[in-house]
């Protein structure tokens, strides 16, 4: 039995409060999906479901997912002033209540526009102690929880793709912890999700952004 446990599993997350689930949580999605994205947010579209619709003001979710989209830790005393750093930047943001069927009840959606103009729509959960979920990536479901070093490769959805991946790494040598793959249809649009026992080097994740078929690559880094 895996018995492996670190400090934050015991006494959960440093952050600034009130709530673990409502702003380090909230602030780790938005940091995710600022990495997914790949740059800096010029515009968000934040829908908040459930719990969350109920208590965002009160609890300071807005706060903590603008934080997180400026790249703010949850621990950082900035998120308290993120919703005013925002506007000096000139980050445009809004904020909604939404239902999405079957979401967690701390579920936040992001509608987010890069300063390129670049757009991605991201789903997270906060599932409790300042742990996430991000569940759907533009439209395609998954998991992915950012606890271990985790590769997300959107691409088209065609033979051998997820073979060459998985040989490239094998070769690095990196193991694959998990794998997920989703897709639109057959033959289109597709994203691998891979968590890594070893952080892969500089030049396996460029050789992938450059494989074919591949149309992007972001490595999220374990905490």
């Amino acid at each position: 039995m895996d018995t492996e446990m670190n400090l934050f599993d015991i006494v959960g997350p440093v952050m600034i409060g009130p709530s673990s689930s409502h702003t380090a949580g909230a602030a780790r999605i938005g940091c995710v999906a600022r990495r997914l994205l790949g740059e800096d947010v010029a515009e968000a579209r934040v829908g908040f479901c459930g719990s969350f619709a109920r208590t965002w003001r009160g609890h300071g979710t807005d706060r903590a997912v603008v934080g997180g989209l400026m790249d703010v830790a949850a621990d950082d005393a900035r998120l308290r002033d993120s919703l005013d750093e925002a506007k000096r930047r000139g980050l445009s943001v809004t904020f909604e209540e939404i239902q999405l069927k079957g979401a967690h009840p701390n579920t936040v959606r992001l509608r987010l526009r890069g300063v390129s103009g670049k757009r991605i729509e991201v789903t997270g959960a906060s599932v409790g102690g300042g742990s996430i979920e991000i569940r759907e990536i533009d439209g395609l479901s998954l998991r992915v929880t950012a606890q271990k070093h985790t590769l997300i490769i959107a691409h088209r959805d065609t033979p051998g793709i997820i073979a060459r991946v998985s040989s490239l790494l094998a070769g690095a040598p990196v193991n694959i912890a998990t794998m997920q793959v989703a897709r639109s249809a057959a033959g289109g649009k597709a994203m691998t999700t891979m968590e890594l026992d070893e952080l892969p080097p500089d030049e396996i994740v460029a050789a992938l952004k450059v494989m074919k078929g591949v149309e992007s690559v972001t490595l999220l880094r374990a905490d």
